[in-house]
């Protein structure tokens, strides 16, 4: 059964929570040896970009201060670089295999980050002043624009590097489908023929989230020599763990502790974010006046309890099981190593569990 952050999941036994934190300390580890090996490569790339956007590229991944100091900001769990080199040690390759995409998928991941906070106003990002606020709107899309252009360049040169770049473009024309259908939601109303339904909202996170999971789970497995039905499967598992992490997201956003989070209680609430939860509530008959309080957001804790009463919260849980469950099987679906495999579970595992 899978394990979820304690803002949102029912209390544990105690062996429970003996297996949780052995599959949480094993995922720890993984990511830390993923990206030791991808590190090196991926500072190598940044250093070769202009020395101006290169700070900048540099700063949105922790590594600098405004003006090129060193940081010891984090730079992220780095989850997309663990299942680069972990698809590539599924099909059976030494990680060092899947470095290649694990440094494209990375920047694209940065590149993407930078552009949304622009487009969203975002001021902060890992508890740092974003790109754009510290640098300026136009240096930040500039940065971007030089990240998105390393990254082809990267896949490019690697081994089957043409079709690491199909891979590569599929994803990203994906993920600017997802970020559309996102920004376009919020002009969408609560109610009504045009509101937003939770299928939609399920699209968009696979576009918008998923799309690089797959991608660079599938990039590590094709630089790894996997045949195309492994390298379908490895992408189809990380779309699906992009939904749950979603979906996850959302429930943290609502209900999460702010220790944890890092975000303020019902922020997401206060910023009237379309949201799974949120739409699964509007779907019930209990909703009532939900859409009326959403619309105020005067007082979140009272649309926080109705959305749970209205069951948003438990079809939220619901929905992030049954992705994992779908990703779960879309690994079991094919040959891969054995140990790979493992480690891609306990990654999975642990990616809807935000408490540790």
């Amino acid at each position: 059964m899978t394990a979820f952050p304690s803002a949102v999941r029912t209390p544990l036994g105690a062996h429970q929570i003996t297996s949780s934190a052995h599959a949480a300390a094993d995922a720890h580890q993984v990511l830390d040896r993923c990206r030791a090996l991808v590190r090196p490569a991926l500072r190598d790339a940044v250093g070769r970009m202009h020395p101006w956007v290169g700070e900048m590229a540099a700063y949105s991944f922790g590594w600098c201060e405004v003006g090129g100091a060193s940081a010891a900001a984090s730079g992220g769990k780095g989850v997309r670089q663990a299942l680069a080199v972990l698809g590539a040690e599924a099909a059976g390759a030494p990680g060092h295999v899947g470095v290649p995409g694990a440094v494209a998928v990375e920047l694209v991941h940065a590149f993407s980050l930078l552009h949304d906070d622009v487009m969203d106003g975002d001021t902060t990002r890992r508890r740092r002043p974003t790109v754009w606020k510290a640098y300026g709107t136009g240096p930040a899309v500039l940065a971007g624009d030089a990240l998105f252009a390393l990254a082809v360049e990267t896949l490019a040169e690697a081994p089957m590097g043409p079709r690491a770049v199909r891979l590569l473009s599929v994803a990203l024309q994906d993920l600017v489908r997802g970020q559309a259908d996102d920004l376009l939601f919020a002009t969408r109303p609560w109610t009504g023929p045009e509101r937003v339904r939770p299928a939609e909202y399920r699209a968009m996170a696979e576009h918008k989230t998923g799309s690089l999971l797959g991608c660079a789970a599938a990039l590590g497995a094709l630089l790894g020599g996997a045949p195309p039905a492994s390298v379908a499967a490895l992408d189809r598992a990380g779309r699906h763990l992009g939904v749950a992490f979603q979906v996850v997201d959302d429930l943290l956003g609502i209900w999460g502790d702010p220790a944890v989070t890092g975000k303020p209680v019902h922020g997401d609430l206060r910023e009237r974010k379309k949201t799974f939860p949120v739409l699964a509530a509007l779907g019930s008959p209990a909703a009532g006046r939900l859409p009326a309080l959403l619309e105020s957001a005067t007082d979140p804790a009272d649309a926080a309890a109705l959305i749970e009463e209205s069951g948003g919260r438990s079809a939220a849980l619901a929905e992030a099981r049954r992705h994992v469950i779908a990703a779960e099987a879309a690994l079991a679906d094919v040959p891969l190593e054995a140990g790979a495999a493992g480690e891609l579970r306990s990654l999975i595992d642990f990616l809807v569990r935000r408490d540790l």
